[in-house]
């Protein structure tokens, strides 16, 4: 494939770190044991129950008389509060590192549940519930740049993989705990056992080292009594007029002038908009059309959990055999695009398990035929985000990067949260077979664009006004060879970039 690209254009590329590549205390050189550990704990943070809460929504209707819609509240609602954590996290970050906003959101978040499970009316649930995910979804998006700080930027979708797997294993195992909690105990041991599970989280993190590769220098300066560091400016903004530019207006802006970030955007709000539908429509099919239990409703979510393993184990197959088919010499420059393969067969997969559980979840078929394909769904959508999240963090130099994850995290996280406010009203005037339909109509119109990125992305990357702005005017493009490949050596990242 051809194009031209401008030169040194990643991401990765551009923010290096601040410490030398022989520094012990540069996160890339530090024991295995403890860049395991600083993982390890990232990720715990980020895979804390985001859907518990759907196993005991019909009980809070008949408890606080709602309907059944309007119960549904409380999980959008956790969602909506998410998606402003892409906005102010990275301002946040970058002026005091990572490891304490981990913390202080756990612990926030943990607060808010508490308020969640004591709520004697559905306006005080409601409340807590959207702050609890305002504050609890830092921990959201800094996994991503943890990962990055600490492992090496050739085996990007590797990373990414691991970082999806605890967002959508946390929502998976939600209303399979769920459902037990719910049938012993009641709707406010949701928010119980999501409040322990999070102590013990918080306690294992207590340890968490320092990663940001901006941070990192500046406490090593005051512990030694020293001037703080000489350091470029922040990349997210210093003035509050530039933080609005970089994580509210550019993004808007990408939103309505970038095809790459319109394309992606487009698909991954839809993507993320059905994955939490199925968390309303899963229960409601398998207990009206084959009897099943709240619990054995929950069990079906295990389909999910396998699914996203699948997702996870595929994407890394596919980045090692391209890595290890790359000649040596090539492998730190291999081009951006190549990362999009895995999100060609996830499409494929979403639109396939769509109409296969749409027209197969009735009586006259068994319950395991639309459970699969629920499965094959979560498959499908973990390999499209994985792809897509790893794209666009090298799509654009660091300011545009930040602007473009910015926009597509709080679209898809409104959109998750607004659809499945009317799933039901869907299944009830359109049928489950046709409301699923509609969403593998849309489907089909959105599966080519994986490969018109991959086709046609490094010409859209080069003519952006967002790549221009950072480059030197002498070295704006380059011809892209056969191999396809362009610089996108190891580095830190951005103070806060996804969720």
């Amino acid at each position: 494939m051809e194009g031209k690209i401008p030169n040194h254009l990643s991401t990765s590329t551009i923010l290096s770190h601040q410490l030398s590549p022989t520094d012990p205390d540069n996160p890339m050189n530090w024991p295995l044991y403890r860049r395991v550990y600083a993982s390890a704990v990232s990720w715990a943070f980020a895979a804390f129950g985001l859907t518990s809460y759907t196993a005991g929504i019909s009980e809070v209707a008949t408890k606080f008389n709602l309907s059944t819609s309007v119960a549904i509240l409380g999980m959008s609602l956790y969602l909506f509060g998410i998606h402003f954590a892409p906005i102010y996290t990275p301002h946040v970050a970058e002026r005091v590192g990572r490891s304490i906003i981990y913390l202080t959101s756990l612990f926030l978040f943990a607060l808010f549940t508490l308020g969640a499970g004591l709520s004697t009316n559905f306006g005080s649930l409601a409340v807590c519930r959207f702050f609890a995910g305002f504050f609890g979804g830092p921990c959201l998006v800094l996994i991503e740049g943890t990962f990055a700080d600490i492992w090496s930027a050739e085996t990007t979708n590797t990373y990414y993989s691991i970082l999806g797997l605890a967002s959508y294993m946390g929502a998976a195992v939600g209303p399979i705990v769920g459902g037990f909690v719910v049938a012993a105990k009641g709707w406010r041991w949701t928010q119980w056992v999501t409040l322990m599970i999070t102590l013990v989280v918080f306690m294992f993190g207590v340890g968490i080292p320092e990663t940001y590769g901006r941070e990192i220098p500046r406490r090593r300066n005051r512990r030694r009594g020293l001037a703080p560091p000489n350091q470029p400016p922040a990349e997210s903004g210093v003035t509050l007029a530039q933080m609005i530019k970089i994580t509210v207006l550019n993004p808007i802006d990408m939103l309505l002038t970038e095809p790459v970030v319109i394309l992606i955007t487009l698909y991954l709000g839809f993507n993320f908009a059905v994955v939490f539908q199925w968390f309303i429509t899963v229960p409601v099919v398998l207990e009206s059309v084959y009897g099943f239990t709240g619990q054995q409703a929950g069990l079906a979510f295990i389909a999910a959990v396998v699914g996203s393993i699948l997702a996870a184990i595929t994407t890394i197959l596919i980045e090692q055999v391209i890595y290890r088919r790359t000649p040596k010499d090539r492998r730190a420059t291999l081009a951006i695009e190549y990362r999009l393969i895995p999100a060609m067969l996830g499409g494929i997969f979403i639109t396939t398990s769509l109409f296969w559980v749409g027209w197969t979840a009735k009586p006259t078929i068994r319950w395991p035929s639309p459970v699969l394909g629920t499965m094959l769904y979560v498959w499908g959508s973990l390999s499209l985000a994985i792809s897509f999240v790893a794209y666009l963090f090298d799509a654009y130099p660091p300011a545009g990067t930040l602007s473009a994850l910015t926009i597509a995290a709080t679209i898809r996280l409104l959109l998750a949260g607004v659809l499945p406010l009317v799933i039901l009203q869907m299944f009830t005037n359109l049928t489950g077979a046709w409301a699923l339909s509609t969403f593998g109509f849309i489907s089909i119109a959105l599966l080519p664009i994986p490969w018109v990125l991959f086709k046609w992305g490094p010409t859209l990357r080069a003519r952006s006004k967002y790549s221009r702005r950072m480059m030197n005017p002498e070295k704006m493009s380059m011809e892209m060879p056969t191999a396809m490949v362009e610089d996108t050596s190891s580095a830190t990242p951005l103070a806060g970039s996804e969720v």
